[in-house]
């Protein structure tokens, strides 16, 4: 029986001398030596018919085998004597299955294979797209005795045929489509025979799903041919030897590999070869695979074989991303990567090579070149040895770390006790029974206690280990000298890569910060000596936040930032427009995104999956806006995965949205406010959300709580954290009331000053809120609590300007009418205060020494400061020891839609800073 493959001439069950074809279809005589093997295990005895390639039929009752041969070429001396050149005249290139997919796409690579002006070049392709996975389902299918591997097989069949009919034509296209359907046949046969065994095995298997690689070489061979360019291909199970090991991967044997390619060549010599990737044979001549994704492998063995100048990874995308870029859309491609850079991130699940593929080609610095063959412009990424302080031109990436990695679905074991400190060997008995079960152990972390040791393994192998561990170490956890054996679920990984991260300090303070800062808890850390990556374990959850948090940190992507805005009123509304207007400034030149991801009112909310088009959200919100629900709301704004910071900026007034601030906060969630409610409400709910801001990486932010958009809190907090002791604090705190004494002058009456400050939109809807003084001592009092006294905003006296008659008015129309009445109380004030040559200002005080404040209506000299204003500015006196004999004073306007909303929004960009935005 001959299971005999015309791609592969040299693979043959049977014992007869038949002939082959070379490279160009000419036949040559070749002598088979047998090495049987049994591949299927089961019915040693069959009895098989099958059509051979020459029409003959044989039978024969056959022990189920295949066979590996060698070929010997009976060739002229000269041929024999063909010597293999070596050196930088070599290019190597590997074409994965998507640019081999389809017959326009083998055309493209071919195209690509003839424009290379390299003096020699040697190409390894995979097998055409989704074809191996074809393969693999066919043997499945056959030993599972499902009969519709027939199907599959005539699927495969056609896919192959359909390609050859678009790009070949003439001789060349006879020629492979005989040798495919010859091949066709034959695997029939095979999977006939696995069908009545159920069985196959690895070898078998090996040699079946290799049948791929070997039509795709041999289809891209005839296209360059037809091109006009001489070229011959190579099955490579010829020539790369390797030893297979017990962990599902096979080592290379160069020796014996560059002795077969030297003979190869001697028999085919051509300046372009077209080679299979992803098999091989053993050092027993049997078939075998690099396993998955081997063809990368394939590529740098050739490479390192030949000592190539280069080795050209196709792919489908431009380069080696800083992190995955359908996780982190600011992620940038890399020029340059070193061999330890690129064996680190592939390890870690980066999309780059064959964990494998670096080792070959890094003992003759051959680089190897990532390109996209769908966009031949990008230059891609070059992985080289490059030296630890090397820069790159050009590129945002200063930074230390190079990029990021993540693996999910990932488990942590954690073995604990006090018994393990100082005893020898327990470590080797862990892994050892670890190793038992096949589980692959993907970090390792152990305190220098000795006192536990935990170590992550993919979540689908962690009940398999952590059942053997519990048998294994029964004794000791009975005894007590092992306390615990624990899983902990539902975890990823997070590998941050660079070489240049070695002996430089601070670069773990820098990423644990950024993960602090996105609320994110590590739960175990490792990083080897050689220091080019620091690995941390994380939620599963909190995987992607983690990414993007720490890919911000280093300046390889924006700052972002989910802002959810609550209440678009007049504040929230001008606030919105102001981030409309400069949303591109800042994304441009400071390197920070702010998304709306949701606005609400009381009634009515709008959400956003990617941010809302802040050019018409008054529109979306009217047209697409939903029933008001603020758990929902805060739920969706911190819900994105992909957005590591969450902001909710609170511009309304409502003491039921401040009493949220501290779940807010203890969820991670940062919040910026202009509402004083929180701030002056009951003293203990303060302090606890004042404690917990401060023990957390979670910030609040409420500059424009007192002055607007004025940087009092920001003075304050500057003096304080400076060593500086605050004696008094005085000022005009409300921007409407300093309209009001401002031009509160001459023989004009106060109710008249009033009713032209409301009209001009100085005042609240009913001017009673202003003349209460009940904001200015909220204001009075946040000052306090910011100096350190602990005062309830009923412990502040205050001056109400409302005349008592006045206060149960129904309604702020019929205040306005009554108030004139009332005129002459606050004339001879004025009046008073003019003769002395001074003038009346409503101010707050905040008296640190005695601990107390008043708002009060005072009288001050025209010399004065608080004199001076104009219009609705507020003016704030900072006494303290340095500043004792001339105060420092802030001043500016206090009042009004525009400025308010500019300081919230300087609070936001604030926020950005600290969480790693460029200052």
């Amino acid at each position: 029986m001959a299971f005999s493959s015309p791609v592969s001439p040299s693979y043959s069950s049977c014992h007869h001398l038949s002939s082959n074809f070379n490279a160009k279809g000419k036949k040559l005589p070749t002598i088979h030596k047998i090495y049987p093997f049994f591949l299927l295990q089961r019915s040693p005895f069959l009895k098989v018919d099958f059509s051979s390639q020459w029409g003959r039929r044989e039978s024969s009752k056959f022990s189920i085998s295949a066979a590996v041969t060698s070929k010997e070429y009976s060739l002229d001396g000269a041929l024999e004597n063909t010597q293999l050149p070596k050196g930088d005249c070599w290019s190597v290139h590997k074409f994965g299955g998507t640019c081999v997919g389809t017959s326009e796409r083998i055309g493209n690579v071919a195209d690509i294979i003839i424009a290379d002006q390299s003096e020699r070049k040697l190409v390894v392709v995979s097998a055409m797209s989704k074809v191996t996975d074809m393969m693999y389902d066919l043997i499945y299918k056959a030993q599972s005795r499902d009969d519709s591997y027939l199907t599959a097989l005539d699927a495969v069949l056609e896919k192959h045929k359909l390609a050859a009919v678009d790009l070949l034509d003439g001789d060349e296209l006879a020629s492979f489509s005989s040798k495919l359907h010859h091949d066709i046949n034959n695997l029939k046969a095979m999977l006939r025979a696995i069908y009545i065994a159920g069985h196959a095995t690895e070898s078998f298997s090996d040699f079946v799903v290799g049948h791929g690689e070997l039509w795709s070489a041999q289809l891209l061979a005839s296209a360059v041919r037809k091109n006009g360019v001489e070229c011959s291909w190579m099955d490579t199970r010829e020539v790369l030897v390797v030893n297979p090991t017990g962990s599902n991967q096979v080592d290379p044997d160069y020796l014996k590999s560059e002795e077969r390619l030297a003979k190869w060549y001697s028999n085919n010599p051509s300046k372009t070869i077209i080679a299979t990737g992803f098999i091989a044979s053993t050092p027993q001549n049997i078939p075998t695979t690099l396993k998955r994704d081997g063809s990368d492998f394939s590529a740098a063995i050739m490479g390192a074989l030949l000592k190539a100048r280069q080795v050209t990874i196709w792919t489908d995308v431009d380069g080696v991303y800083s992190a995955d870029p359908r996780k982190v859309s600011e992620a940038v491609i890399l020029k340059t990567l070193s061999y330890q850079e690129a064996w680190e991130m592939s390890y870690f699940g980066a999309n780059v090579l064959h964990p494998r593929t670096i080792v070959p080609v890094m003992q003759y610095d051959i680089p190897i070149v990532i390109k996209n063959i769908f966009n031949l412009s990008a230059p891609g990424t070059m992985i080289c040895r490059s030296s630890g302080d090397e820069h790159e031109d050009g590129q945002k990436v200063e930074s230390l770390v190079k990029g990021f990695a993540t693996i999910d679905n990932v488990a942590i074991v954690n073995v604990e006790g006090t018994g393990m400190a100082g005893v020898p060997g327990t470590a080797s008995a862990i892994f050892s029974a670890v190793k038992d079960v096949g589980a692959n152990v993907i970090m390792i972390s152990q305190a220098s206690s000795e006192h536990s040791v935990c170590f992550a393994v993919p979540e689908k192998e962690v009940k398999a280990v952590a059942d053997v561990l519990e048998s294994r170490f029964g004794q000791a956890l009975s005894a007590g000298r092992l306390s615990q054996i624990a899983v902990i679920p539902n975890c990823s990984i997070l590998a941050a890569v660079g070489q240049r991260m070695a002996s430089t300090p601070g670069v773990s303070a820098t990423l644990f910060t950024a993960l602090a800062k996105a609320n994110i808890n590590i739960r175990a850390i490792a990083q080897g000596c050689t220091e080019y990556n620091i690995t941390v374990v994380v939620k599963r959850e909190d995987c992607v936040r983690a990414l993007r948090a720490v890919h911000s940190k280093f300046y390889l992507s924006r700052t972002i930032i989910a802002v959810g805005i609550v209440g678009p009123g007049l504040i929230g509304a001008t606030l919105l427009d102001q981030l409309k207007d400069q949303t591109a400034v800042l994304k441009e030149k400071f390197n920070i995104d702010l998304r709306v991801m949701g606005i609400t009112g009381s009634r009515t909310m709008l959400l956003s999956e990617s941010g809302i088009d802040l050019s018409k959200w008054r529109e979306l919100l009217s047209l697409r806006g939903e029933m008001a629900d603020l758990s929902k709301f805060v739920h969706h704004v911190r819900g994105n995965h992909f957005i590591p910071n969450t902001v909710l900026v609170d511009c309304t007034a409502d003491s039921h949205i401040a009493s949220h601030y501290y779940d807010w906060l203890h969820k991670g969630i940062h919040v910026v406010t202009p509402n004083k409610k929180a701030n002056s409400g009951p003293l203990d709910q303060y302090l606890k959300l004042r404690a917990l801001q401060r023990q957390s990486y979670t910030h609040y932010f409420y500059e424009a709580t007192v002055g607007a958009g004025l940087p009092i809190i920001s003075t304050l907090r500057g003096l304080l954290e400076t060593g500086d002791k605050i004696l008094r604090i005085e000022g005009i705190f409300s921007g409407t009331l300093s309209y009001i004494f401002n031009n509160f002058a001459g023989s004009t009456a106060f109710s008249q000053v009033l009713k032209e400050a409301k009209e001009a939109g100085y005042t609240e809807p009913d001017p009673r809120d202003d003349l209460s003084g009940t904001d200015v001592a909220r204001k009075v009092i946040i000052l306090a609590r910011e100096s350190g006294l602990h005062l309830e905003l009923s412990d502040i006296p205050v001056q109400s300007l409302v005349p008592e008659p006045l206060r149960d008015c129904a309604s702020a129309e019929e205040f306005m009418q009554q108030l004139p009445q009332f005129d002459q109380q606050l004339a001879k004030q004025r009046q008073n205060a003019e003769d002395a040559r001074e003038v009346l200002r409503y101010v707050g005080v905040v008296d640190v020494v005695n601990g107390k404040g008043t708002v009060e209506l005072r009288r001050y000299s025209k010399e004065h400061p608080f004199a001076q204003l104009s219009g609705s500015d507020n003016i704030i006196a900072f006494t303290t020891e340095r500043y004792a004999t001339q105060p420092l004073i802030v001043r500016g306007p206090g009042a009004g839609a525009e400025v308010t909303a500019g300081g919230v929004f300087c609070d936001i960009l604030r926020l950005a800073s600290y969480l790693g935005a460029p200052s």
